[in-house]
Order: C-alpha cells, then sequence, then structure tokens
C-alpha cells in the first residue's frame, strides 16, 4: 500500500473510543494503562525520530530512560528508519485495538491527541526517508489541517486598500517601508520595551488564568536565525524566549511577542500543559514535544489569538500610546495611524502560505518566491529572504500560524466567546491549552 494510501486509510477508519455515563472501573483501569504503555511507546519513537532531524525535537522533560543511548547513531543506521516507520504503525494498531473501550471525556480527547499525534510521526518518518508529498499533502498528515488557497487578485485588493492608508507616493512597497521607519525600536531601548509589554501581557493573563507560583521565563537576543522570536520550553514552568534581532523591530512586535512567546502564549501553554496533564495525571506524551506535529498548529494557533485575547478592542493602542510608544521614544500621536496599516498588513499572511505551498510544489524557483513575497507580503527584500529561509527549513509549518489562529478563534465565537463575553472567551481559551487538543477537533462539523 503507498503512503498516501495508507493515510487516507488510517484517517478514514479512525474509530474513536465512545463516552459512556456508566463506566467499569475494571475497564477503564486496564484502558489507561494500556494508553500509559503506547504514550511511553510514543514518547520513544519521537526522540529517536529526533536523531535524523535535529530540530525535530522541540522540548523534553521527561524520564532519562526514555532517550536514545548516546551511542546510537543516526548516521550509522541506515535501516533505523524503516524500523521507526514500522514502530508507529504498530503503535496505531494499538489505538485502534482499544477504540471500543468506554472512556470519559478528557480520555477520549486524549486518545484522539494520541492517534494524530502518531500519525504526524509516521509522516515526518516518511518524508526522512525522501518520500515527497505536496504542501497540502504535507501540511494535513503532520498538522491535521489544510490552509485555503487565495489567488493575486485577492491580495491586490487588501494591497489597494492599503495604499489609501498610507502616506507618501509611489509603490505601496516604498511607501510602507518608509512609514515603518518611524516605528523600529532600537537595540538599547529593546530589552525594556519588550519587558514592559511580558510584564502587562502576563498581568492580563493572570486576571482569568490562575498559573504555578514557580513558573518563570529569561529572556535573550540572538541573530543569524531563520524565526523572529522562539520559546524553548525546559520544563518545571520555565522557558527561554529567544529574540532575534537580525532585521529591524517595529513596536508592534513587543506586544506580539511578549504574548505569543509568553503570556498567553507558548509559555503558558506549555506550563499548564505539564502542570494539568503531566503533574496531575502523569500522561508522558506531553513532556516531548514534536515540532512537526498537530501539537504545533494549536500552539501556534492560540499563541497568535493570544494576543487579542490579552489586548480585546482598542486597549492595545491605549496600553502602547501611554506606554510603549514613550518608552522607545516613539512619537505616540502615530499611533492609530500604524494600528490601521499593521491591521491591513495582518490580512495578507496568507499570502506567505502561497509562497510556500508553490516553493514546495516545485512551481516557484527561489527568485519567484522572493519576488512574490516582496510584492503580495509587502516583505523588504531583506526580510523576503529571511522568510524563504524559513521556508525552506519549516515547509508547510506556516499554516499554524494564521489558519491555527483562525481555527482558535472560529471555535471559541461559536463557542459563545465573544468579545462581548470575556469570562467564558478565557474559560475556552484555557481549555484549548490546557486540555489534549487537535486541530480537526476545533473545526465545525
Amino acid at each position: 500500500m503507498s503512503f498516501k494510501l495508507a493515510i487516507f486509510f488510517l484517517a478514514a477508519s479512525f474509530a474513536y473510543i465512545s463516552c459512556s455515563k456508566e463506566k467499569n472501573k475494571d475497564n477503564m483501569k486496564e484502558f489507561e494503562d494500556k494508553m500509559n504503555n503506547i504514550a511511553a511507546e510514543y514518547v520513544k519513537l519521537v526522540l529517536n525520530t529526533g536523531k535524523y532531524d535535529p530540530g525535530y525535537v522541540d522540548a523534553y522533560y521527561g524520564p532519562e530512560e526514555l532517550k536514545p543511548a548516546e551511542k546510537d547513531s543516526a548516521e550509522n543506521d541506515i535501516t533505523g528508519l524503516s524500523r521507526l516507520y514500522e514502530k508507529s504503525g504498530t503503535l496505531l494498531d494499538m489505538l485502534d485495538s482499544i477504540s471500543n473501550y468506554d472512556a470519559d471525556e478528557i480520555q477520549i480527547l486524549r486518545y484522539k491527541y494520541l492517534y494524530k499525534q502518531l500519525l504526524s510521526v509516521r509522516t515526518k518518518i516518511f518524508i526522512l526517508q525522501g518520500g515527497q508529498l505536496s504542501f497540502d499533502e504535507e501540511s494535513k498528515a503532520l498538522y491535521d489541517a489544510s490552509a485555503p488557497k487565495h489567488d493575486a487578485a485577492y491580495f491586490q485588493n487588501i494591497i489597494n486598500e492599503l495604499d489609501k492608508e498610507l502616506p507618501g507616493s509611489g509603490d505601496v512597497e516604498t511607501q510602507l517601508n518608509n512609514f515603518r521607519k518611524s516605528f523600529i525600536v532600537t537595540r538599547e531601548k529593546l530589552d525594556t520595551v519588550f519587558n514592559t509589554a511580558i510584564a502587562e501581557c502576563r498581568k492580563r493573563t493572570l486576571n482569568f488564568i490562575g498559573l504555578p507560583r514557580d513558573e518563570d521565563f529569561k529572556v535573550e537576543y540572538v541573530t543569524g536565525k531563520p524565526w523572529g522570536g522562539y520559546n524553548w520550553y525546559k520544563g518545571n514552568f520555565f522557558s527561554l524566549i529567544q529574540v532575534n534581532t537580525d532585521l529591524p523591530i517595529y513596536i508592534s512586535r513587543a506586544v506580539d511577542l511578549a504574548a505569543h512567546e509568553g503570556y498567553p502564549g507558548h509559555h503558558v501553554y506549555n506550563l499548564l500543559l505539564e502542570s494539568n496533564l503531566v503533574k496531575n495525571r502523569g500522561w508522558l506524551e506531553f513532556t516531548v514535544y514534536a515540532l512537526n506535529s498537530p501539537q504545533s498548529l494549536i500552539a501556534e494557533g492560540t499563541a497568535n489569538f493570544g494576543i487579542e485575547m490579552a489586548f480585546p478592542g482598542d486597549s492595545r493602542i491605549k496600553f502602547e500610546k501611554e506606554i510603549l510608544f514613550p518608552l522607545a521614544g516613539l512619537d505616540p500621536s502615530k499611533a492609530e495611524k500604524y494600528y490601521k496599516v499593521t491591521d491591513l498588513i495582518s490580512k495578507l499572511t496568507y499570502a506567505h502560505n502561497e509562497a510556500a505551498r508553490n516553493y514546495i510544489d516545485g512551481k516557484w524557483t527561489k527568485d519567484e518566491t522572493i519576488t512574490w513575497l516582496i510584492k503580495y507580503s509587502l516583505m523588504t527584500p531583506e526580510r523576503a529572504e529571511k522568510y524563504f529561509q524559513f521556508i525552506e527549513n519549516y515547509r508547510s509549518y506556516v499554516i499554524n500560524y494564521n489558519l491555527g489562529e483562525d481555527l482558535v478563534k472560529d471555535y471559541i465565537n461559536r463557542n459563545g466567546g465573544t468579545p462581548e463575553n470575556p469570562e467564558l472567551r478565557w474559560k475556552l481559551f484555557e481549555k484549548i491549552i490546557s486540555t489534549p487538543q487537535t486541530p480537526s477537533n476545533l473545526q465545525k462539523r
């Protein structure tokens, strides 16, 4: 059976366990024991797959004995990937074999999560073996979601709106770049501005979500990375947040990074999973974070939507005008215009997906991809080059930011968590970041 057919078969035959009001305790204990055994094997599978791609294991803080032996070398083990591929299939079969057990809601979520995660590991191994998938096939198999397609006319309409907002004359790219120069945070003021933004995001998050007293983070400024910011979760409620200073950092990035990487974004997401599912329940699968997996769409989607959660309505502009703009030495009177422009630019993020889709599918060259990013994402040549590096490194991962945010936002709004109902809004958001969730579980059925 071909890989594509196998993926289809697994997805089509995915049998969810049932939820019964009257559960036999022995039945539940047997089910949980089997799940725990599969979870431990899943952790070992992810860690062993990471030997073939150093960036695959984003975080691990589980038992040392589950790690691969140091002497095991991926380079010298040509049959290793084949064994891991077979192992992934065995674990999926094991999950299928316990699909007839009764379980409560949280156990059903766990089952679905582990199934989708294993399917993504199997896909990753297939790719490491040299297997090829289209952008959409890859994103569906790795991240449990497919991004919508948009043509050039869609983005041009947004750019035409932007042209009306921008001062000056000439092409939109030049107008935008000239406009944004007035909103760059200098390197010497960056740490103060960023830490102030983090403190405000943390305070706003604590108004709705209880966090462990000993949670903490450290901020580092780095260069030479394909990303703008990164949260390296270390376990025990601690994160290392790195900010890349290769390119100019605009004032809007302070809150964006503070909320996305910190509160209520990645830092809060990871520590809540550790607290609720690892420490309280002993579920080992949450001690490892496989980067190319459905978990990333949940993580990136909630981190992006976390910006709006922390700063609903006009509260962000108010905070930045009164606090961040003065700290950065920028003119607060220009804040409203800046965010009108920024909001329009945010509507162009799906142009990033089109760039990645066409490059990965072999339809565009590097130069054609960079040209698209400059024209329809309105990136500078330097930023487009940097983003192209991101596409080369992370491929279909790009969908996790915009599609992930849209799925999370739609799920929360659809279930009554509108801006007019902040208590429910935060309750639903906390549920997503503290329980086992899959992208397909958030989508409207």
